[in-house]
Order: C-alpha cells, then sequence, then structure tokens
C-alpha cells in the first residue's frame, strides 16, 4: 500500500496560498466538489470504450449549455455566477468519471484522488503530479490526506485562478463572453473524460483512498 502524501513544505505553501485574495472560496469550492465521489448511474458496458465516448460528448453538451447560460449575466451581477459556473461544470464532470467507470465496472475503486486526477490533470499536470506513480503501464493513485488534499487544490486553484478571472472578464461582453466559456466547457469536459478513460484503463483495483 502506497503511503499517504504529507509534505509539510507544500501544506505551508498551500497556506500562504490560501491568504491570496478570492483563494479561500476558490479552494473551498474544489474541495467541496472532490471530497464527495459521486455514485456511478450507469452499468457495465460491453464495450466501455465506446458508450464512454458516447457518454463523454452528451456530458460535453450539457457542459457548454450550463456554463454558456450562466454566462450571460452581463457585469457586477454576472461576476456573482462565476464560481457556481465553475462548480457546476465541475459537478457534471464528476458524476461523468463515475459513470465512465461505471461503464467499465470499476466505480467502486473511485477515490478523492481518482476525482481529483481525472478533473485536474489536463489543466494542472503540475499540481497532480504527486497523486499518482506510474509503473510501467499501470497508475497506481496514492492516498491523500486531508492536509495533502488541501495543498494540491491550492497549487490546482494557482492554475484555474486566471481562467476564473478570464469568466469574470466575459461578463462584461455577454454573449461573446458566453460563447467562449460554452466552448471552453465542451473542450475541458472531452478532456477530462479522456484522462478518466485512460486512467481506468489502468486500473488493477489496487488504489487506495
Amino acid at each position: 500500500m502506497a503511503e499517504p502524501v504529507t509534505n509539510t513544505a507544500v501544506m505551508s505553501e498551500s497556506t500562504a496560498i490560501s491568504r491570496i485574495p478570492g483563494m479561500e472560496a476558490l479552494l473551498d469550492a474544489l474541495e467541496n466538489v472532490v471530497s464527495t465521489v459521486p455514485r456511478s448511474r450507469q452499468g457495465v458496458a460491453s464495450e466501455p470504450e465506446l458508450a464512454a465516448a458516447k457518454l463523454a460528448r452528451k456530458a460535453a453538451r450539457k457542459a457548454a449549455a450550463v456554463s454558456g447560460a450562466l454566462a450571460l449575466p452581463p457585469g457586477l451581477f454576472g461576476m456573482l455566477t462565476v464560481l457556481p459556473d465553475l462548480v457546476a461544470i465541475w459537478r457534471l464532470q464528476a458524476q461523468m468519471v463515475a459513470d465512465i467507470a461505471g461503464l467499465h465496472g470499476k466505480d467502486l475503486q473511485l477515490t478523492r484522488a481518482h476525482m481529483v486526477y481525472c478533473l485536474f490533470r489536463h489543466a494542472a499536470s503540475q499540481a497532480v503530479r504527486d497523486i499518482a506513480v506510474r509503473t510501467g503501464e499501470r497508475v497506481v493513485m496514492l492516498q491523500l490526506s486531508g492536509g495533502a488534499l488541501r495543498s494540491v487544490l491550492a497549487s490546482i486553484g494557482l492554475t484555474v485562478g486566471p481562467r476564473v478571472a478570464g469568466a469574470a472578464a466575459g461578463r462584461w461582453i455577454p454573449v461573446i463572453g458566453a460563447g467562449a466559456v460554452a466552448a471552453y466547457a465542451y473542450y475541458d469536459t472531452l478532456q477530462v473524460a479522456r484522462t478518466a478513460i485512460e486512467l481506468l484503463q489502468t486500473q488493477t483495483g489496487d488504489a487506495v483512498s
């Protein structure tokens, strides 16, 4: 069994990061999203890769619709939808990851570390490098203590922070902003699905939370 990730120096860094204006709310949102692993709504598929690809496209379209709609309110009112927008998309993506795992017959193996890895590896690869170890063709997820989870999320927060700022700026140009964030939500969701599928194909049941 892998040792838990507990790096005191990194945790101290995460404490400093959390003092950045607005970062505490973002960290709380991230932690809330990944703290509970959704239950899969899908059963085992005979062709899980094909079923997962279809499911991913459906989720991506839904993410684009949700994100685009939330980006329409203009100005200061629109600013209030930025974090709820991201949380809604992350929750949708988390459910998608669980459903993809269900299609592969591995939903009960999912942990918080899996969720963090799948949701943010494509956008914050350096931030999640300490929660997974590749051994040959396998990827083994490491344990995450509460403090270590917070530190990883703090690093992710620094990466997604500019996305929050960009989404906020888009609220001042509603139609253009809505189109941009919808397109990104679609792309982002497909990337999460790709990571989940690739990861699940390497899992052998030895991941721990």
